[in-house]
């Protein structure tokens, strides 16, 4: 269902998944992409990767502010190693703080 009259998940994956796959194809051996965007164009992609169906994305839950997902690719395809990882960091007090 389009909400707000923005773009239907399957649109957005449609549309980013590709680009994703163009760079990932390019890296050297071990190399690593680093895509950042929206929460919701990021499990999105990471849904279509997998290859689940789209009814399934929402399984995967959102992603916090600042935080990341890991995807491998192995013989067998996309595997999702980390969702929603890391932490804010903390802050730094410096000598005259």
């Amino acid at each position: 269902m389009r909400r707000g009259g923005g773009e239907l998940e399957t649109e957005v994956a449609d549309r980013a998944a590709p680009v994703v796959l163009n760079h990932a194809d390019k890296l050297p051996e071990n190399g690593t992409l680093v895509v950042v965007s929206h929460g919701g164009t990021i499990r999105t992609t990471i849904g279509r990767l997998l290859g689940l169906e789209a009814h399934h994305w929402e399984g995967l839950g959102g992603l916090s502010n600042c935080c990341w997902s890991v995807l491998g690719r192995g013989a067998r395809g996309w595997r999702l190693m980390e969702h929603n990882a890391g932490t804010l960091p903390e802050p730094v007090l410096g000598d005259d703080d």
